[in-house]
């Protein structure tokens, strides 16, 4: 990866899953220009460690706010932590994400792995999308994956009530996570907001650490082969930062290149759907 250019503007950056992995590693990146970074994750103990870091790295001024993408009502909270804290809002990256081996119901009632990995992070973008609009020209980025191109969008059944696996239910949320940014980036045209995706790459990373045992031996030779997280932060760092990307939006990258995601990724239609459903689930009007 190539670095990324120094900006002359310190830019307050919100980044979502941000204690370890690519986000840490994203974080790390954009602090080491100067910039002020707002660390949101589920472990308060992992947020000080990880603003440690950051802050040693450059960073202009580092925040930390508690979120459980598990409870709605946790990222509401957090949501309106962070509107009390920044009156601006440059670049909002939603990084936080897992998986869950068998069927999981959150404390609300929805699929976990959608939740965690698509309506957490659509309450939390809707709930700052005005600071973001103000703050224009801002940013947008969610960290989706190439696992998207076999996701599936049934909403008769979007928490898989029926057939569950866990890499349909990885892959569904993956699939939301593209068609949203593509949705909600034709939405806010005109407004100075740019929304784009992306995968990360194969990364070695704790995501998978919920996988089935059966299915650990293989991960863990194949991480062996995997991008490092630095490497993987370092998308995300393109598309929150680098000025080559300035007024793109609706994309879907890979390696900092702008790819075609799959074909249900980009039926309007379903995009459409998705964020009406989505505000449903999530109790948004």
């Amino acid at each position: 990866m190539s670095p990324v250019p120094p900006t002359s503007a310190v830019k307050t950056v919100v980044i979502t899953g941000a204690t370890a992995g690519i986000g840490l590693e994203s974080a790390l990146q954009i602090a080491a220009d100067g910039h002020r970074l707002v660390l949101v994750g589920r472990n308060p103990e992992k947020l000080e460690r990880a603003a440690e870091e950051v802050r040693a790295a450059g960073a202009s001024s580092v925040d930390t706010v508690v979120a459980d993408y598990e409870s709605l009502d946790s990222v509401r909270s957090a949501a309106k932590e962070i509107r009390s804290r920044c009156p601006r809002i440059d670049v909002l990256v939603n990084n936080a994400g897992t998986v869950y081996a068998s069927r999981t119901l959150t404390g609300d009632g929805h699929e976990a792995t959608f939740q965690v990995n698509h309506l957490a992070g659509f309450l939390f973008t809707e709930e700052l999308k005005d600071v973001l609009i103000e703050s224009a020209p801002s940013r947008i980025v969610i960290t989706a994956s190439t696992g998207h191109y076999s996701g599936t969008m049934d909403f008769d059944d979007l928490g898989f009530g029926k057939g569950y696996q866990i890499m349909r239910a990885y892959s569904r949320s993956k699939l939301a996570n593209v068609l949203y940014a593509r949705s909600l980036a034709a939405a806010l045209e005109g407004t100075g907001v740019t929304v784009n995706s992306l995968h990360p790459g194969a990364v070695a990373t704790d995501i998978w650490s919920g996988a089935p045992w059966f299915a650990r031996p293989v991960l863990a030779v194949a991480k062996r082969w995997m991008r490092s997280p630095a490497d993987g932060g370092a998308t995300i760092t393109y598309l929150a930062i680098d000025p080559v990307v300035e007024g793109q939006t609706g994309g879907y990258y890979d390696d900092n290149q702008r790819k075609e995601p799959s074909e249900l990724a980009q039926d309007d239609a379903v995009g459409a759907r998705l964020r009406e459903v989505s505000a449903e689930m999530v109790g948004l009007q």
